[in-house]
């Protein structure tokens, strides 16, 4: 069985065209680069959305993680019910002046059944991942990345990850897993993104844990965990409030469910640069590669074997330690 390195992995993923409501060959391929990988079972829900979990043994960290990435980015898809050739709907968040501008230049590539993406290649170095949509894609390859590295270890855990459909309309396959959340009640929901560095986050500073995004603030116990593990693990992140947008995470906390985030600084965020001109979008390799470390720990970590108690634990132990202080003074409050 050969087992695919990281880079094999990101140009399967990052070469295949996607758009809004049509990830089908992104999750074709994710399929295939998962299908052979121990200790992995593979579902289907009921939207599309791809279910992976990694089992082996009884073990798994605490909490357990559900890792989340979408298969969708922003393009070109043809209007429903057209029956006009060359009639197409822009998806996900670009102005149709910057669009139009970016057609016009000849960016748009030649259709691919319904879809239509712009046009850059895939570039991968030591240093650097270029490429048309590298939000979420590169998400997606992490997940796929960190599940094959966990086989190869034989690591004794268990984890899920989701890909889901429709995130950059409106985190439409967040909210469908969401509502009929086929996990655990204590699991906990972890968005994988590339997202823009806002508030002192940088590229090449390691993946940024967010403290919450443009919408909501994320489980801060969650959050905790991560940085300790990071810590324990000498592993680089940083930890910024990147509200420039909005992730999964917020949907999946907003149905009820514990869920906290991670991004990969990106460059040129929906293939806009800092001219507002059309331009692949890029991220740095080294923050990929400790993001990819980072999980791997986290999923194979029990929380209280890495020396951090929830906020809860703090308090009640704080109580314990100064209730001598606390009777003493009862009195003066009478």
């Amino acid at each position: 069985m050969a087992v695919p390195n990281l880079t094999s992995i990101l140009k399967r993923i990052l070469k295949t065209p996607t758009a809004p409501f049509h990830e089908y060959h992104v999750r074709a391929e994710i399929e295939a680069l998962l299908q052979d990988c121990p200790n992995v079972k593979l579902k289907r829900d009921k939207f599309g959305n791809l279910i992976a979990t990694y089992k082996k043994g009884k073990n798994s960290s605490s909490p357990t993680w559900v890792l989340g990435a979408h298969m969708d980015h922003p393009a070109f898809v043809k209007k429903p019910g057209s029956k006009k050739a060359g009639e197409w709907d822009f998806l996900g968040g670009v102005s149709e002046e910057l669009v139009a501008q970016g057609v016009k230049r000849g960016l748009r590539s030649k259709a691919t059944g319904a879809i239509a993406t712009w046009n850059f290649p895939t570039q991968i170095s030591f240093e650097k991942v270029e490429a048309t949509a590298c939000d979420d894609l590169i998400g997606c390859a992490v997940i796929i990345a960190t599940f094959w590295e966990l086989a190869s270890l034989n690591l004794s855990t268990t984890c899920h990850a989701v890909f889901t459909r429709a995130e950059e309309v409106g985190f439409l396959g967040a909210w469908h897993l969401a509502q009929k959340w086929p996990f655990g009640k204590s699991d906990v929901f972890l968005s994988i993104e590339t997202s823009r560095p806002v508030n002192g986050a940088v590229m090449g500073g390691g993946p940024v844990v967010r403290v919450g995004d443009r919408l909501s603030v994320f489980d801060s116990e969650g959050v905790s965990v991560l940085m300790t593990t990071a810590k324990e693990q000498g592993i680089r992140v940083q930890r910024c409030l990147l509200d420039a947008g909005a992730c999964e995470a917020t949907a999946v906390q907003a149905a009820g469910h514990r869920a906290v985030g991670i991004s990969i600084p990106l460059g040129n965020y929906h293939n806009l640069d800092a001219n507002k001109q059309i331009a692949p979008e890029f991220v740095m390799m080294s923050d990929v590669r400790s993001l990819i470390d980072l999980l791997k720990a986290l999923v194979a970590t029990r929380h209280d074997g890495i020396g951090e108690r929830t906020i809860r634990e703090r308090v009640e132990v704080r109580m314990e330690e100064y209730a001598a202080h606390l009777k003493a003074s009862a009195k003066l409050f009478k």
